[in-house]
């Protein structure tokens, strides 16, 4: 395939607004996915009681559906690297929103399970390909600042569903499952009225060519993958997530570690849930501050084509003190038992000034999070800079599919590790300990950023000579 000077059919609409309306409609959906993925852990408890199953069993429904979803968006993002993307993104939408609704109506554990596996199957769709008609709108020189809203939509999503998992399903866990259908819906509709982002069009070195009429036509195919896997960046940044994952899978965790602590001073387990719901959100806000880590990514870069790389590893392995401060500093909850979602709320907003060990756990968990943080938007935009258009969905599918092995090994074996440490740590401990242990994955993290950081500035020249070479037959 070439680049070819037939101008295509134009699109309807195109403006300066209707792609900014085009932008905000992808990242908001990318949140509104996530959300379906934090929905379930704030309701193991309630979900299990209702279905008279372990718990363990439900963090098992959420590890095989990191999984699924990894899978598939492999298969997804192929046919997104091949064909028109946005079909592809519509029926996505429309499968994670129906798993969604079966799972709010599901009557035992495996209609709840394979519900949840419908929705991690669409789930698949809305990431891998999603990212990839992201890229085509960002410039390498503003990527990381970009994608950091872009990850940081996705972790804002997560973020909700814990909370409204908490807040909505505290006595009748089956409607946030419901109201979010409903929502996903809407967002389905919402696709129809974006703009067909042509592929291509954020290179500079593509930028003369495309003004002049010009259609990208290269698609990637079998031949390429040997290709991809050849780029030693691509290795490092796939494998990365391996580890990075199982710590991330892990503190999904994190709310019922919470609701344990609450339960543990007497709490009913309808106002542990909530507290735990609470308090895991408060002390996920650092995540706010990737925007952070993706303009620094964006400076360094400018400065060292090995930028994005040593600033996720520096965070990564600079956040470990932090993770441990949040686990083991013990926190006094006074709230009042089986009063209302609001009083509950208010009372443990009320402690991060009233109560110094919530606060120092709230700023350790500030810092914490904010340093993981620089991982994400820098991680999406060196899969952009290190990979020409068409190879860059599969590319972060293959990452993706490796993470959900990483989440999928973190989420499924903690649980097994909190069963087994009872042994020696009575709850809360046992989640506390297991938390911590499985925080360690970030030191291989780290350090396979600062082997990505000595070969990404061949991998991105070796591109950009590329896209050049390409821009000039026409």
């Amino acid at each position: 395939m070439t680049l070819t000077s037939s101008r295509p059919a134009r699109a309807w609409g195109g403006g300066a607004t209707h792609r900014f309306y085009s932008v905000v409609v992808f990242v908001l959906l990318a949140s509104l996915d996530n959300v379906a993925i934090g929905l379930v852990p704030p309701l193991y408890g309630a979900i299990a009681e209702s279905f008279e199953v372990p718990q363990r069993l439900l963090g098992l429904v959420t590890a095989v559906s990191f999984l699924v979803s990894a899978v598939a968006a492999v298969g997804w993002a192929y046919f997104g690297d091949r064909t028109n993307r946005k079909p592809l993104l519509m029926i996505g939408t429309l499968l994670w929103a129906a798993g969604t609704g079966g799972s709010g109506l599901a009557g035992d554990y495996p209609t709840f399970l394979a519900a949840q596996l419908l929705a991690a199957v669409g789930l698949g769709a809305v990431g891998s390909v999603g990212f990839s008609v992201v890229t085509d709108l960002i410039s390498p020189r503003r990527r990381g600042l970009v994608m950091s809203f872009w990850g940081l939509s996705q972790g804002a999503g997560t973020l909700a569903g814990t909370l409204v998992g908490g807040l909505l399903g505290a006595a009748d866990w089956r409607r946030p499952f419901l109201v979010l259908t409903v929502v996903g819906v809407a967002a389905t509709a919402a696709y129809l009225f974006t703009y067909d982002i042509r592929r291509g069009q954020s290179e500079p070195e593509l930028a003369g060519a495309l003004a002049g009429g010009a259609e990208y036509d290269y698609r990637i195919s079998r031949t390429d993958l040997p290709v991809i896997l050849g780029r030693r960046t691509n290795r490092w940044l796939v494998l990365q997530g391996l580890t990075a994952q199982a710590a991330f899978g892990s503190l999904v965790w994190l709310p019922w570690l919470f609701t344990e602590r609450a339960q543990a001073q007497g709490y009913s387990l309808a106002t542990a849930i909530v507290v735990g719901s609470v308090f895991a959100t408060l002390f996920q806000l650092g995540g706010v501050l990737s925007i952070v880590g993706g303009l620094i990514g964006d400076a360094l870069q400018r400065r060292t084509p090995s930028g994005r790389a040593l600033v996720a590893a520096v965070g990564i392995l600079a956040a470990l003190p932090f993770y441990l401060v949040l686990f083991f500093v013990p926190i006094r909850i006074d709230v009042p038992d089986g009063a209302g979602t609001g009083a509950i709320v208010r009372a443990v907003l009320g402690s991060v000034v009233s109560e110094p060990t919530v606060g120092l756990s709230l700023l350790a968990a500030l810092l914490a999070l904010a340093l993981t943080s620089a991982n994400s938007p820098n991680w999406f935009a060196l899969i952009a800079d290190a990979n020409p258009p068409e190879h860059r969905g599969t590319v972060y599918s293959l990452g993706n599919l490796v993470n959900g092995v990483g989440r999928a090994a973190g989420n499924g074996l903690v649980g097994v590790a909190f069963h087994a440490l009872r042994v020696a740590f009575p709850p809360p401990l046992n989640y506390a300990v297991g938390l911590a242990a499985f925080q360690l994955f970030f030191i291989p993290t780290g350090v396979m950023y600062l082997l990505a950081a000595r070969t990404s500035p061949k991998d991105i020249a070796d591109v950009q000579h590329l896209l050049h070479t390409r821009a000039e037959k026409l």
